[in-house]
């Protein structure tokens, strides 16, 4: 009778971590737009980035962040900050005000956040336009963006899922790229 008390705070205080826990974008895909502009469709492909990110990092443990398969290849942190990496240069690339961090400085989580919150805000900004060429510079094209760091950040959240699969934590199963849901 005494464990009782002890036991309710312990599920009290779960409780009240959960409900504090902050809420990160791209748990599910957004509700997609009712027409299909050149930013729209831009926008998508980032929101199909931000989900297949956001279930390729959930719930990785030290052990997984650590993995790494070969002498010559990157653990799962090295690729994640490769991700982050390549986030601040899409959101660079079409914010003409973003200020990027620097991965060294930061945690697991919170590159993590950051490199969700880039793609959110790159997102929005993609949505809102309708030529995509106000984002070619004097050197590129915006179609090198599709080509070069968006589908290189797509390519190496496929690297995370294989590395957390080959260090014993797969990726969560109930995950639908297809419909940017989980199953139930």
């Amino acid at each position: 009778m005494k464990k009782l008390p002890i036991i309710l705070v312990l599920i009290l205080n779960t409780f009240v971590m959960a409900q504090n826990e902050e809420k990160l974008p791209f748990y599910q895909i957004p509700d997609y737009a009712e027409t299909y502009t050149p930013g729209t469709v831009a926008s998508r492909m980032v929101d199909g980035l931000g989900f297949r990110y956001y279930w390729a990092t959930e719930g990785l443990k030290p052990e997984d962040l650590n993995y790494k398969p070969s002498e010559s290849g990157r653990t799962s942190k090295e690729t994640i900050a490769h991700i982050f990496g390549l986030s601040n240069f899409i959101l660079k690339s079409i914010s003409s005000d973003f200020k990027a961090l620097e991965a060294e400085d930061m945690t697991f989580q919170e590159q993590r956040k950051q490199t969700l919150l880039n793609f959110q805000k790159a997102s929005e900004l993609l949505r809102g336009t309708n030529d995509l060429s106000k984002f070619d510079n004097e050197k590129f094209p915006f179609w090198n963006l599709i080509n070069g760091p968006i589908s290189d950040a797509l390519w190496h959240c496929g690297q995370v899922v294989m590395l957390r699969r080959a260090s014993g934590n797969p990726f969560n199963s109930k995950v639908s790229v297809f419909s940017g849901k989980l199953r139930e």
